[in-house]
């Protein structure tokens, strides 16, 4: 019986790769840049967190708010691309998982406009706006 179920599982799974179209390929390698990413901003979340606090002292910016680093995602393919940190009320920094960059052209393209919304979900598709939370600093990670 369990034989038949994993053959049977296993065909399911072939003829569901013969049938996606070619347009929709998924690329392994950004699959496995996002996934890296995400695991090197939530490994070093703190230590990038407390690096920007003492930088910002250093250069008399600081703040008395909470901070915290959070991934930044993009609005229609839900990987991270980076990080940002995060500032306001503690309460609200704790409800901050995320932020989310959403990107625009003004004036033919003349301007390109990206927006940094603080919410409260890694899910790019169900999300809230955290109100009272700024965006203080962005991270760009080299790969």
């Amino acid at each position: 019986m369990k034989k038949r179920i994993m053959v049977g599982l296993l065909l399911l799974c072939l003829l569901s790769v013969a049938a996606i179209p070619s347009a929709q390929a998924i690329d392994l390698g950004s699959i496995l840049k996002v996934g890296v990413m995400g695991i090197v901003i939530d490994k070093f979340a703190t230590p990038l967190n407390n690096f920007i606090n003492d930088l910002m002292m250093k250069n008399n910016a600081g703040t008395d708010y909470a901070t915290k680093v959070v991934p930044i995602l993009t609005v229609g393919t839900g990987g991270y691309v980076g990080a940002a940190q995060v500032t306001g009320p503690q309460e609200l920094i704790e409800r901050t998982e995320a932020v989310i960059q959403i990107e625009g052209n003004f004036n033919g393209n003349q301007f390109r406009i990206k927006g940094l919304i603080p919410i409260d979900s890694k899910n790019p598709t169900n999300f809230s706006r955290v109100q009272g939370v700024g965006v203080s600093a962005m991270i760009d990670i080299r790969i």
